[in-house]
């Protein structure tokens, strides 16, 4: 018993990323091939953000060509994920919303030091030429409280329990991981109601997660998501994307004196 919870305690022990990664992805939904042909250009605060142009499994854009997974998150709403050849310390995520006219850009960053190591960066955008409608991708503390499960493969599950604003806790319940836990840095974007961009940053592991989750049918949450940091080496950039199904477990109500879910 001694010897399993100094284990556990001992970080240096911990799985690296690249570690983690085979198998991981056994509940990654199938891209689609929507976006082929489609010249997207994202208006952001400070004009314009990002150009892009899908052209099968590839996308054209600004700083180069590069490959890219696109995944169905609802109708109309799609999420793009790739790794540029020109800046290999940068993961990008797309999230365009052609409904709405709306998008979000997340950009991981591999630091040269600090913790977290990986850091995140988020922009809203309007897609041009679009007709814009509803509210623009926002933070939002709407997962506040719940606990929720997720399972990434037969053998990868993980339990996420939304603390407030900036913390969550994650447990691993089944995997090479099972019995860790750690309490790290996220952040929350609602798309639409019920589906939201939740990002993490750990600390002990030099890497980051996007996802995208739907969590409008409690018995049957979904996500697509990336995880970006270094390797076993701490030199070479890992980027590996996932999916996962998963459930409400329970819901944590505060009371209001109490409670990090309101400002």
């Amino acid at each position: 018993m001694t010897e399993t919870a100094t284990t556990l305690s001992d970080t240096s022990t911990w799985l690296p990323l690249d570690g983690l990664a085979p198998g991981f992805d056994a509940n990654k939904a199938p891209t689609v091939g929507d976006l082929h042909g489609r010249e997207v250009v994202l208006d952001g605060p400070d004009g314009t953000l990002l150009t892009a142009r899908f052209t099968g499994t590839r996308i054209e854009w600004d700083h180069g060509v590069d490959e890219c997974e696109t995944f169905l998150v609802d109708d109309d709403l799609y999420y793009t994920q790739f790794h540029p050849k020109a800046r290999p310390d940068e993961a990008v995520s797309l999230f365009l919303d052609l409904r709405n006219g709306r998008a979000l850009l997340v950009t991981t960053t591999i630091g040269e030091d600090g913790t977290p190591r990986v850091t995140q960066r988020f922009v809203p955008a309007t897609l041009r030429g679009s007709d814009v409608r509803g509210e623009a991708p926002a933070p939002t503390r709407a997962l506040i409280g719940r606990r929720a499960m997720w399972v990434y493969s037969e053998q990868h599950a993980y339990e996420h329990v939304y603390l407030s604003p900036h913390w969550y806790t994650w447990q691993c319940l089944s995997g090479p991981e099972k019995g860790l836990a750690d309490t790290d840095e996220n952040s929350v974007y609602q798309l639409r109601p019920g589906i939201y961009v939740f990002t993490w940053r750990e600390k002990v592991i030099p890497c980051a997660s996007v996802t995208v989750a739907d969590h409008r049918d409690v018995h049957r949450l979904r996500s697509h998501g990336v995880l970006f940091g270094l390797d076993e080496t701490g030199r070479t950039p890992t980027h590996f994307t996932f999916g996962a199904h998963g459930r409400l477990l329970s819901n944590t109500v505060h009371p209001e004196e109490f409670d990090p879910a309101l400002d």
